[in-house]
């Protein structure tokens, strides 16, 4: 009997979750019976009619939202901004949905930032914390988490929201921590800087995961997930960034300083993160396959290359 193939779409697909999953549909995706589907001309969250139109040709059966403002540095400098596309945006999406008959499920992907700051006492964090927004970003999602739960109540499709904390992979902005050294540790490698790595706090925890094993998170949840619930995407484990960077030298064998860089340093940040995974786990037995030291094998590799191709000659 022939296995029928469900349409998946996905929002941010340019982005750096959207495009893993771009990477993996060959078999990740398709071998849960999804279609993969990509939009066939541009659209904004914050133009309705264009998101219509892409609905109209997309006729998902599922949606993943994961389009949104991502950087919490540039939700500090416009917060109007980071709330318009993340809190109307998501309406913009949820109401083109209901107006092209949608009957699927929706995947809101928040964050993990809505915790804010967690007493050490409290680790690991379940979904039974309250949420405290420490940031703009955090406060964009927390709020569009609470439209998608009256969604929930009031449409005939499920809704559910993913929590992912940090996660980590191949073709991540170099904005973000673990990517930022990966890509110093390639020039460095390469002889295009001093072996030097500039860096902001990196005496705090977080719980990293691979992008890998996040996509099969919320994968499962579109299977199993249950309406109106909240989960958290996370490895249950706590990672001392300095100790990343330690690894990361000695997978590259390199003998390189650590330097701290004030504008790396970033308000309200966190001392200690760890999630709980129980929730999603007791829901769909979903757990984490990927090492910590694969992860960050595929990280270096990955900028090894892209330092290369930036530096080629034309």
């Amino acid at each position: 009997m022939k296995r029928l193939v469900k349409r998946l779409f996905i929002t941010g697909q340019s982005g750096f979750v959207g495009l893993a999953f771009e990477r993996l549909r060959a078999h990740a995706v398709a071998g849960q019976g999804w279609e993969l589907v990509v939009a066939d001309s541009p659209y904004d969250l914050l133009e309705p009619e264009s998101l219509q139109r892409i609905l109209q040709q997309a006729r998902p059966d599922a949606v993943i939202h994961l389009a949104g403002q991502t950087f919490i540095p540039e939700a500090f400098r416009d917060p109007a901004h980071t709330l318009d596309v993340n809190l109307k945006g998501t309406l913009n999406l949820l109401q083109a949905l209901q107006h092209s008959g949608f009957n699927g499920t929706f995947l809101y992907v928040s964050s993990g930032d809505v915790y804010g700051r967690v007493s050490p006492e409290l680790l690991p964090i379940t979904e039974q914390q309250p949420a405290r927004p420490q940031n703009p970003y955090a406060v964009s999602k927390a709020a569009a988490e609470l439209l998608c739960y009256q969604w929930s109540c009031n449409v005939p499709w499920r809704i559910l929201v993913a929590r992912p904390f940090n996660h980590i992979g191949p073709g991540q902005r170099e904005d973000f921590v673990i990517s930022s050294v990966a890509r110093q540790l390639a020039r460095i490698k390469l002889g295009l800087q001093e072996a030097r790595i500039l860096v902001g706090d990196v005496d705090v925890s977080r719980d990293f995961l691979d992008v890998e094993d996040v996509i099969s998170a919320y994968l499962a949840l579109l299977e199993k997930g249950q309406n109106g619930e909240i989960y958290n995407v996370c490895s249950g484990k706590e990672y001392l960034i300095r100790d990343m960077i330690a690894s990361m030298l000695y997978l590259t064998e390199t003998d390189a300083v650590i330097a701290q860089d004030p504008a790396r340093m970033r308000p309200s940040d966190l001392r200690r993160v760890r999630g709980s995974n129980q929730k999603i786990e007791l829901a769909t037995a979903w757990a984490p396959q990927i090492p910590m030291q694969q992860t960050l094998l595929n990280v270096l590799a990955d900028w090894e290359v892209r330092v290369t191709a930036e530096n080629a000659p034309p």
